[in-house]
Order: structure tokens, then C-alpha cells, then sequence
């Protein structure tokens, strides 16, 4: 299912193709020239930006309508350098309770792997 909530600054970096649907989102970004560091790599914090937002999208898809969250811990593992192109975001809900949920997400480009990421979002009840 696609999610058009997405307005803002992720609309900004560029991202499409967000969808998501119980527990799992996906989303795509064309990285280029505007999103790399002074060495030519993808910068670090638009991984970073982008896995938030997958994982955030993937744990509210699990909440109540009107329920949030926010990010209360995030871990981010650089594993190689990402270039212009296409990279897809995947994101997976792992655990949920009452009031924290984990979240897992990858970064790949070209089939490879350059980003794993774990996060502990705060479950906000309305």
C-alpha cells in the first residue's frame, strides 16, 4: 500500500516509492551529486535520515489510528560507501510492546549491502 504522508523533508532528499504495509516499509532514493559528502560517498546522514524514516513508517503501520512514535534510539552500521544511484531502504518491524518497539532496516545499492540499522522507537498512546 503506499503511504503519501511522507511530506516534508523526505520529500526534500528526494525519496518515492514508499510503500508500506503491516510492519514492513520500502522506499527508494536516486542518490546524487546533492547528497554526497566531500569524499564522494553517499552521506551518511541521508542513510541515516533514510533509515528513520522507513523504520518509523513500519512501526506506525502497526499502531492504532490514533497512536505515534518517535525514535528513541537509533544504531546505524556503515558497512561500505554508497555512490550516486538508486539505493532501496527496507524496513522490518522485529518486536513490539506496549510502549517500545524495535525496528530493523537495510540500505542496498546494486544488490549490495551498506547500511544495517536498529532502532527502539517510544510508543505514544493518544
Amino acid at each position: 500500500m503506499a503511504d503519501n504522508s511522507g511530506k516534508g523533508f523526505v520529500d526534500f532528499l528526494g525519496v518515492r516509492n514508499l510503500t508500506v504495509e503491516d510492519g514492513r516499509a520500502r522506499l527508494e532514493l536516486d542518490a546524487t551529486e546533492e547528497h554526497l559528502n566531500s569524499t564522494g560517498g553517499v552521506h551518511g546522514g541521508v542513510l541515516a535520515t533514510l533509515v528513520d524514516t522507513a523504520m518509523g513508517r513500519a512501526v506506525r503501520s502497526r499502531l492504532g489510528e490514533d497512536d505515534g512514535s518517535a525514535t528513541s534510539q537509533l544504531t546505524v552500521t556503515y558497512l561500505r560507501p554508497g555512490k550516486p544511484g538508486n539505493l532501496v531502504v527496507t524496513a522490518e518491524v522485529r518486536k513490539q510492546g506496549e510502549h517500545l518497539t524495535i525496528c530493523e532496516a537495510d540500505v542496498e545499492q546494486d544488490g549490495r549491502a551498506l547500511v544495517h540499522a536498529i532502532a527502539t522507537f517510544a510508543v505514544l498512546h493518544s
